[in-house]
């Protein structure tokens, strides 16, 4: 099989430059991958997933959303409009009619809405640790933080997190707060990786893409999305309903070690989708493609459709 891998900074509307790479032979199935964030790259999946799923026969695209990671933009007005006709500019730029959309946290939100306003364009939506409440994910990580200070004997972060139960709950501030808490706690982090992902992670120590860019965050698109878009109090529940009903499939990956999650959350979304849409993985968190890869491509494969 001819595997084709190239870099190519694009021109995209009203942008001076969108960072974009491709896996794989353009003629086999075409999977776009979005990241996290606001205000991340997608360097974490590029580094360690992308090739391994070309090499399974994907046509794999990933690239940094304008304003964030390597795509450069002082001008970037961080709106779901915005992003939606760069990724236009990404389907026209390959010639491609129908993807499949790989959401990953922040990029889930991406892809669902994006999938609603074109969904001729969508073959298949993976959500893959992807929020569909993010105010429920808050109160997940409220609960379960003071808990785990309260076990410690935390007084500290405890009256801390407290006083964030106080805050404006829509707030950038009250977002962050609750993510910096989910962070130290290691909700991000399975409790028992397996060997292979141990492997995986090791690189992040040594392959100059990960040191230089899986712990760069870049601050103005949290506050854009939230600013325009109101992204911490959007609830995806009426827009996954809306695609299931006119036969546009959702699939979920989420692990069960993922402390933005509780359980609920995670049923809440398989009643919506359907239980043969949804993987819950055992030592697994928040970067399912890492911590279970094997399981992430076999349900890549299983899930996505030409």
């Amino acid at each position: 099989m001819l595997l084709l891998t190239s870099l190519m900074c694009i021109m995209a509307t009203d942008s001076p430059t969108l960072y974009v790479k491709t896996f794989g032979n353009p003629k086999d199935r075409t999977v776009i991958y979005l990241h996290g964030g606001p205000g991340y790259n997608c360097v974490n999946f590029e580094a360690t997933t992308a090739q391994q799923l070309a090499d399974r026969g994907f046509f794999v695209i990933v690239y940094d959303r304008r304003g964030e990671g390597r795509s450069t933009d002082p001008g970037a007005h961080f709106t779901f409009d915005e992003t939606f006709n760069d990724l236009n500019s990404i389907y026209s730029q390959y010639g491609i009619s129908k993807a499949t959309l790989i959401g990953h946290s922040f990029g889930g939100i991406v892809a669902t809405k994006y999938a609603e306003k074109y969904p001729e364009k969508i073959n298949t939506i993976l959500l893959v640790g992807a929020p569909v409440k993010l105010q429920e994910t808050f109160k997940t990580i409220i609960a379960t933080t003071k808990e785990i200070y309260k076990t410690k004997n935390d007084s500290i972060n405890l009256r801390y997190v407290m006083m964030l139960e106080s805050m404006d709950t829509s707030s950038i501030e009250y977002s962050s707060y609750c993510f910096v808490h989910a962070m130290q706690n290691g909700f991000y982090t399975p409790k028992h990786p397996t060997d292979a992902a141990r492997q995986l992670y090791s690189t992040f120590r040594t392959d100059t893409l990960l040191v230089k860019y899986a712990g760069q965050m870049t601050y103005p698109a949290p506050r854009g999305f939230w600013a325009n878009e109101h992204y911490t109090t959007i609830d995806l529940a009426p827009v996954i309903a809306h695609l299931e009903s006119i036969q546009i499939p959702v699939y979920g990956l989420y692990g069960k070690d993922d402390g933005l999650y509780s359980p609920t959350q995670v049923s809440d979304l398989e009643k919506l989708i359907g239980p043969d849409h949804l993987m819950y993985l055992d030592n697994c968190s928040h970067n399912v493609f890492i911590d279970q890869q094997d399981d992430f491509i076999e349900a890549c494969l299983a899930w996505t459709v030409d």
